[in-house]
């Protein structure tokens, strides 16, 4: 490996600046993984973290793993590495802080370049198979630093601490999102809890004393508890329970004693009905017993 940013000055650049500038160039990728380096540039640096890298790819392999694809996505603001199919952002190496980037010559599938991770301060080394691309990308990101550079002069040094804080919001963002994904999941499980809790267990009955019935399996009659009327359904109240006049008797069963004398005329055949009426007109005309008139007449109030 021996490129650092280094092209040869009758060797053009490959891609417009306005491809960089105000977009990216992609390229699908194998990605075999990242380690950290003591140093910030230097071959030898790359060499051993590359053979790191591959001995443990290898060793993946043997137990059936496959070398992640990725997408890098290389433009003036750093590198991106997304996941080739949900493309989510697994890395985001802002150009400032890419130190060192080479290509392998021995092996042209192979290129890498170190970058200073933001919250730990140290240097990652990132090693990808590229397929015979690598010194294509390497010399796409050596592009990317060369426009960079040159837009840092032009706007004196404002642009890079605006890409600084675009990066820390974007960090932050992020951030936040992962928590508020998380305390989603743990309201749903408190929610989860409290209903599962509120569930009477499988095969229980309910608390509620059952009522005393009698030998028929029916709830024994309480003259003690009034009826209630229930209203109707128009919403008009009830009519007023009817009562029968306190003289009135009647026997056990309730019902009014039989008197022969108020039936009607309907109701016996002729002969039985003319014996009635005879009866009644000697009872009206009164029956002296031991010095006492008794009548059956209700509108005669002797006694």
């Amino acid at each position: 490996m021996n490129r650092a940013f280094n092209r040869k000055k009758d060797k053009s650049w490959m891609h417009t600046p306005e491809a960089l500038a105000k977009h990216y160039i992609p390229y699908n990728v194998k990605f075999l993984g990242n380690t950290e380096v003591e140093a910030p540039k230097g071959t030898e640096v790359v060499k051993d973290a590359v053979r790191k890298l591959k001995f443990q790819r290898h060793i993946k392999k043997s137990e059936g793993q496959k070398t992640p694809k990725v997408e890098l996505q290389i433009s003036i603001y750093g590198v991106k590495i997304l996941d080739l199919k949900t493309k989510d952002v697994q890395y985001n190496c802002q150009l400032h802080r890419i130190s060192f980037c080479a290509d392998d010559k021995t092996d042209k599938r192979i290129f890498t370049f170190i970058c200073k991770d933001s919250e730990s301060n140290k240097h990652l080394c990132f090693v990808f198979d590229s397929e015979k691309c690598a010194e294509e990308i390497t010399l796409t990101i050596g592009q990317a630093f060369d426009l960079a550079y040159k837009k840092f002069l032009e706007s004196g040094g404002k642009d890079v601490e605006t890409r600084k804080q675009i990066g820390t919001l974007q960090k932050r963002i992020q951030e936040l999102e992962t928590e508020n994904s998380e305390l989603k999941q743990q309201l749903q499980d408190l929610e989860e809890q409290l209903m599962i809790s509120h569930e009477p267990p499988a095969g229980s009955m309910s608390m509620k004393p059952p009522l005393s019935t009698d030998v028929f399996d029916m709830v024994p009659f309480s003259p003690a508890t009034p009826l209630v009327p229930t209203p109707a359904s128009n919403g008009c109240p009830p009519p007023p329970p009817t009562t029968l006049p306190p003289d009135i008797r009647k026997d056990l069963f309730g019902a009014e004693p039989f008197d022969p004398f108020t039936c009607g005329s309907a109701d016996f055949p002729p002969d039985i009905q003319s014996k009635l009426d005879e009866m009644q007109e000697g009872f009206k005309m009164g029956l002296t017993l031991e010095g006492a008139v008794f009548s059956l007449d209700p509108l005669d109030s002797r006694c």
